[in-house]
C-alpha cells in the first residue's frame, strides 16, 4: 500500500468526474463561446455574490493576474511571510507587475488589521505605494491555518479606510469553510477580488477561478491571455470543476477530521518536537535530533508512506480525496512504529 500525503494537488478524477468531462459541451474559451466554461464562471462569481469570474490554469496565475490588476510599477503588495504569492510563485510579483512586496511577521500565516496598520507607507517619493493586500485562507505554510470573518472584517474596514485593494488567495478556502459554517456569500463581501483552487482537495485535475467585479474580470481576461492562459476547448476541465462544486465541497470535512487524528497521533510520539496547531487537512511538525525531515521521509517511504520536507527538521502532510481511512489506519501504524 502506498499513501501520498505529499499534497491534495496529487487527487486523480474520480470515475464520475470523469464521466462529467466526458460528456462536457464544449467551444472555445478564447471567444467566450465554451458554455460550460461559462457555466462554471457564472456558478462561482454568484457564490461569492460577484459580477463575473475567469477560469485558468492555476492558482497562481490567478494570483497573479490580480495582483497585475489591481496595482501599478511600484506600487507594493502586503501580505503575510508565509503567504503563498511570496513562498511559492517565483517572485512573479515582481517579474510580472513590477510592484516590491512588503511582509508582515504574522502568526501562523495570519495577519491583524494592527499589524497592517504598522506597515503602510506614507505617500513619498522615495517609497513604494502601499495598493493590495493579500490574505492566504487556509495558509500552507501556515499549517492550514484560516481566518474567520470575525478576523478577516476589521482587515475589510481598514483596507476602505486607506484605499487598499483586498485579495483573497482563497487555495483551500472550502477546507476553512466547512470548519467555520460561514458561506461563501459572506466571504465574497469582504473581498475585491477572490482566487479558488479546484484541483486541490476538490479534486479536480486542473484548474482555478478568479472572481471579482466586471471591469476587474474584464481586464483579467486580457492579462490571462498575455500569459499564456487563454485555452480553448477549456470546457472539458471545467466539467471536472462544477463535478467537484457538486460533490466534493462537503466531504472536505472528513479529509479535516482525518489530519487532526494524525496531529493527535504525532503529538504523543518521542521524536516529535512540535506539532503546528491542525485546523484543516495540513499536519506540520518539526522532528528531534537525531531524525531530520530527509531520514524520516525515508523511513516512512520504506514503509508505503509519501510525504514532503517543509525545513531541514520539519514534515508536511496533506490529507485529501485520494486517501482512505485504510490509509490513515496504515499511517498511523507507521507513525506509532518509529
Amino acid at each position: 500500500m502506498i499513501v501520498n500525503l505529499m499534497s491534495d494537488t496529487v487527487t486523480k478524477p474520480t470515475a464520475e468526474m470523469l464521466q462529467a468531462m466526458l460528456q462536457a459541451e464544449v467551444g472555445d474559451d478564447v471567444f467566450g463561446e465554451d458554455p460550460t466554461v461559462n457555466r462554471l464562471e457564472a456558478r462561482m462569481a454568484s457564490m461569492f455574490r460577484k459580477e463575473a469570474a475567469v477560469f485558468c490554469p492555476s492558482g497562481t496565475m490567478t494570483n497573479q493576474i490580480a495582483i497585475r490588476v489591481h496595482t501599478q510599477p511600484l506600487d507594493e503588495v502586503i501580505c503575510d511571510h508565509y503567504s503563498h504569492i511570496y513562498q511559492y510563485e517565483t517572485g512573479g510579483y515582481a517579474s510580472n507587475s513590477g510592484v516590491g512586496i512588503n511582509l508582515i511577521q504574522g502568526t501562523n500565516g495570519k495577519i491583524t488589521a494592527e499589524q497592517l496598520q504598522a506597515v503602510i507607507k506614507p505617500v513619498f517619493d522615495w517609497l513604494p505605494i502601499s495598493r493590495l493586500v493579500v490574505l492566504e485562507n487556509t495558509c500552507n505554510k501556515g499549517g492550514g491555518s484560516y481566518y474567520t470573518l470575525e478576523e478577516i472584517r476589521p482587515i475589510r474596514e481598514l483596507c476602505r479606510q486607506r484605499g487598499l485593494a483586498l485579495h483573497l488567495d482563497g487555495a483551500r478556502l472550502f477546507n476553512a469553510l466547512v470548519e467555520t459554517g460561514e458561506s461563501t456569500q459572506q466571504v465574497g463581501e469582504l473581498f475585491d477580488s477572490i482566487s479558488i483552487c479546484l484541483s486541490k482537495g476538490l479534486g479536480a485535475p486542473v484548474g482555478s477561478v478568479l472572481i471579482g467585479d466586471g471591469e476587474f474580470i474584464r481586464r483579467a481576461r486580457r492579462v490571462r491571455k498575455v500569459m499564456g492562459g487563454g485555452m480553448r476547448q477549456a470546457g472539458y476541465l471545467a466539467a471536472a470543476g462544477l463535478y467537484a462544486l457538486d460533490h466534493h465541497v462537503a466531504r472536505l470535512k472528513l479529509d479535516n477530521d482525518r489530519a487532526k487524528r494524525l496531529g493527535e497521533v504525532l503529538e504523543e510520539m518521542d521524536y516529535v518536537e512540535t506539532v503546528r496547531p491542525v485546523r484543516s487537512n495540513i499536519v506540520i511538525f518539526d522532528l528531534k535530533s537525531p531524525f531530520t525531515a530527509e531520514n524520516f521521509l525515508n523511513t516512512l517511504k520504506n514503509r508505503g508512506v509519501l510525504a514532503l520536507p517543509f525545513g531541514p527538521q520539519t514534515v508536511r502532510l496533506i490529507t485529501h480525496l485520494d486517501v482512505s481511512e485504510v490509509m490513515i489506519e496504515h499511517t498511523i501504524e507507521v507513525l506509532q512504529s518509529i
